[in-house]
């Protein structure tokens, strides 16, 4: 994927479980702008979980 502005970027986010890869993502939120808490997945054959966020290092969440 092409990030085409410097500040946006995409954050893959793998854990050991799914509550953990969610307290992740609802971190992020606070510190930026977020794409928010997204779906958890699991890849076969593996025991994390994954999750994808896109986020606008740029902005505070209370500057929108």
């Amino acid at each position: 994927m092409d990030i085409a502005e410097p500040g946006l970027a995409v954050l893959d986010i793998t854990g050991a479980d799914e509550g953990m890869v969610r307290l992740v993502m609802e971190a992020l939120q606070q510190l930026w702008s977020t794409s928010g808490v997204t779906a958890v997945w699991r890849v076969p054959g593996e025991a994390e979980v994954r999750a994808r966020v896109y986020a606008d290092v740029r902005r505070h969440p209370d500057d929108m």
